[in-house]
């Protein structure tokens, strides 16, 4: 019979205080549905740390609650608190987030496809008071040449041009934060892994503390420094990257490491968790 994991308590992953704090949330839908069921984590200032789980395990609902976008689809956090920088931003609107410099990348890319793609990037940087975005533009460009190269209309591009403008239109806003979701999801194995490591140089090089949802594990795990695991709306597991990458029900679950163990759909599908993650 399959066992439910119980939630841990999330490691720190840092002394100093995190720049994003998600403490004890809940999240509901139309009034009636529990999606997130107290969750918490810490995303330290200039790292990269990824959210990680099946479908359905609330990763999405998790960014939507940070970013302020829940109110467009019926949703409240109905209990815990969510700071950035210290401050409270639970509550307030998209717009005001963004302002403070959190801004997601959706799932699905969400450009605008009947827009070029530097107006595509001109339009990430609509909350700035700056009128010259020229230099960012270039630094965009500098990151993902291709995108100088298209002149066109955004929605003629691949899905894998459309991803990276949709993470050059994140940099325009010149983000504290960048929240990022299933960035790998349509793109070849090849794409998948030049993505990842421009995720890492942005990271490297501008300082962008990232948080990055994604079902495919490994990438994840690749260029994040610490990373939770979240079931039925709660965090079951967390640690390092490396601790991770080396748990050996990560590895059966998450990362292929089942062997000749799962001989089926069914196998795949459904699973017994170990009692060492309670």
């Amino acid at each position: 019979m399959n066992q439910t994991l119980e939630p841990t308590r999330p490691a720190t992953v840092t002394t100093a205080s995190p720049l994003l704090a998600v403490r004890n949330i809940e999240v509901v839908y139309d009034d009636v549905i529990l999606v997130l069921r107290g969750l918490s984590l810490d995303v330290p200032t200039g790292s990269i740390v990824a959210l990680l789980g099946a479908n359905g395990a609330g990763k999405s609902t998790t960014l939507k609650a940070i970013s302020g976008l829940l109110k467009t689809e019926d949703g409240e956090v109905t209990r815990g608190e969510i700071l950035f920088n210290g401050e409270r931003i639970d509550g307030i609107d998209p717009e005001r987030i963004v302002r403070r410099g959190i801004f997601q990348v959706m799932e699905g890319r969400r450009i605008v496809a009947d827009m070029t793609s530097l107006e595509n990037l001109r339009l990430g940087a609509f909350t700035r008071s700056d009128g010259d975005v020229s230099a960012d533009i270039d630094m965009v460009f500098d990151y993902f040449p291709r995108l100088k190269e298209r002149t066109g209309l955004a929605g003629y591009l691949s899905g894998g041009e459309q991803q990276m403008l949709a993470i050059g239109r994140a940099l325009m806003a010149r983000p504290k934060m960048i929240l990022m979701d299933e960035p790998s999801m349509g793109l070849s194995p090849l794409l998948v892994k030049e993505v990842f490591a421009i995720i890492k140089a942005i990271n490297r090089d501008l300082g962008v503390t990232i948080l990055l949802v994604e079902q495919n594990a490994r990438a994840a795990l690749s260029v994040a420094s610490h990373g939770y695991i979240m079931e039925q709306g709660k965090v079951v597991l967390d640690g390092t990257a490396e601790e991770l990458r080396d748990n050996e029900d990560v590895k059966e679950f998450y990362l292929g490491g089942a062997g000749d163990q799962r001989k089926s759909f069914k196998n795949l599908k459904s699973f017994k968790r170990r009692k060492r993650w309670l």
